[in-house]
């Protein structure tokens, strides 16, 4: 008698006729889809999870200046490129590196906070080489680089010196001003 489409798209309505009794009634069909499978590094299989992925995300992207929208269409862009794939269970390192790669051009600290997790990184070494990593694409587009330093009218004679990474903490404590009540 009558087809519709869903309003999301993802079924045909149909209203339904029955020729012996003259009863009406609605059936839907559906695209009948085998859902992905992510199979983590300890061989465990879960089914791929969106909500996980955009969870995920968030945090890494937290407090930068990345939207919520530019968010869920790299959600949804990454969901439709494991879609098109033949095989339905995809190695979580594949989809890690497929998010870090996405990330990597989208904002480099959500890369490096997503690829410390992904990658577990364990001291200080690890952190530094996914560092040296990014350092070395800076002349790639859209990466910032940090402007050079203004030379100093006078030049030192001992010669240029390094600024530490991580100025060595002063041993004193600071002292509060006033008394304490």
């Amino acid at each position: 008698m009558d087809s519709r489409e869903s309003r999301e798209g993802d079924s045909i309505r149909r209203r339904r006729e029955c020729l012996s009794c003259a009863r009406r009634f609605t059936s839907y069909e559906r695209v009948e889809e085998v859902p992905l499978v992510i199979v983590k590094k300890d061989g465990r299989r879960e089914p791929f999870e969106r909500q996980k992925l955009m969870k995920g995300l968030l945090l890494a992207c937290q407090k930068r200046p990345v939207s919520l929208a530019r968010i869920e269409d790299l959600v949804t862009d990454i969901h439709a490129r494991l879609m098109e794939r033949s095989e339905r269970e995809i190695r979580s390192r594949e989809m890690g590196e497929l998010v870090m790669d996405e990330l990597k051009g989208m904002d480099q600290v959500a890369y490096v906070r997503f690829a410390s997790v992904y990658r577990d990184f364990k001291d200080l070494p690890d952190f530094v080489k996914a560092l040296e990593g990014l350092m070395h694409k800076e002349t790639a587009p859209g990466w910032a680089t940090a402007p050079a330093p203004a030379p100093s009218p006078t030049p030192d004679p001992a010669g240029p010196r390094l600024q530490p990474l991580f100025p060595p903490e002063t041993l004193e404590a600071p002292r509060l001003k006033g008394r304490r009540k």
